[in-house]
């Protein structure tokens, strides 16, 4: 998932009893699968949650692209480069469509990447670590992009209209990434044996932050709650991991690859996999930036705010002597 642990400002689910007449309405048109728009009446605390999630959503899009970006000139064969250079363009546009949606909602983009830069808004754990060799952007799309689409998908049903339509966008595209990912790795590990290696040295490393990307189990958490109230969130962490394992461990046996995972194995009874916890304590490590990338990924993201200051500059420029001879010409 590329929003994580997403605070809600909520003390726990009012009852519609509990609701002013004015939530209640509200909440009655969620219930009924009414979308939310923009001019339209909603809490502040709805609204907060909201900049929260798809903001972290749009910088994990954002800085999504620092991983693949150094590959495209190390890429393998001009199709692939084309390809990747093509994903890497997606994902800057998913990135826009969020932001777009964000700014709905009463917040600029500058306030959203200023809190980025700053460590005050997160961005997916997953950025923060490294891909060591052409076998990890294959494993970043068939796992990342697997994880990412598992959670997007739902989002499509969420409440607030301009989010909806942003995910729908861009589930199409991430569809696209997955599969070039799986391409990746299952050319490998039908390869040379060195190039399986690869392909399951990358699988290794990869599995359980993937596994993490839907954040710690949120049985106990009034944020979730409250956001599955306001279908701002459709599916628990749990479910969803679940989901995520079930497709995945297939994939993986199909290509000749094998989870990293020894207590994997079929339940019957639940009707899939039991498998094993990641390591949470890495997980909050990651997410308080001491992983292996943490300050290598927000640097050369900063660094690439600061170096297009001029070309920003130079839009507003023409911008704003195109508005004046716009308005010139009306008088």
């Amino acid at each position: 998932m590329y929003a994580q642990m997403v605070r809600t400002d909520s003390d726990g689910v009012k009852s519609l009893d509990e609701m002013s007449p004015q939530e209640r309405a509200f909440q009655e048109r969620i219930d009924r699968g009414e979308k939310i728009e923009p001019k339209e009446w909603m809490p502040e605390a709805y609204r907060k949650t909201l900049v929260r999630q798809i903001g972290q959503h749009a910088h994990s899009e954002i800085v999504g692209q620092l991983p693949e970006g150094n590959w495209i000139t190390r890429a393998p064969t001009l199709e692939r480069k084309a390809i990747l250079l093509a994903k890497v363009q997606d994902e800057a546009g998913h990135g826009l469509y969020l932001y777009c949606a964000a700014e709905t909602l009463g917040v600029s983009r500058d306030e959203l990447l200023d809190k980025l830069h700053s460590g005050k808004m997160k961005y997916s754990s997953i950025f923060n670590y490294p891909t060591l060799n052409w076998a990890d952007i294959g494993a970043i799309g068939w796992l990342v992009d697997g994880a990412a689409i598992m959670n997007q998908v739902p989002l499509q049903r969420t409440s607030y209209g301009p989010y909806s339509r942003a995910m729908i966008r861009i589930c199409k595209e991430e569809s696209f990434h997955q599969r070039q990912g799986y391409d990746i790795m299952m050319k490998m590990a039908r390869g040379t044996p060195a190039q399986k290696a690869m392909a399951q040295d990358a699988l290794n490393r990869f599995w359980y932050p993937s596994l993490m990307m839907f954040g710690p189990s949120d049985k106990d958490s009034v944020h979730s709650a409250q956001s599955m109230a306001w279908k701002i969130k459709i599916n628990t962490n749990d479910e969803l991991r679940q989901k995520f394992v079930d497709q995945t461990v297939p994939q993986a046996e199909f290509i000749g690859l094998t989870i990293p995972d020894d207590k994997l194995a079929w339940n019957e009874e639940k009707g899939g996999y039991d498998f094993s916890e990641p390591d949470w304590s890495e997980f909050y490590e990651v997410i308080a930036g001491n992983g292996p990338c943490n300050r290598e990924r927000l640097g050369a993201r900063v660094k690439a705010w600061e170096d297009g200051a001029w070309f920003r500059e130079g839009l507003m420029a023409h911008a704003e002597k195109a508005a004046a001879r716009r308005a010139q010409a009306a008088e």
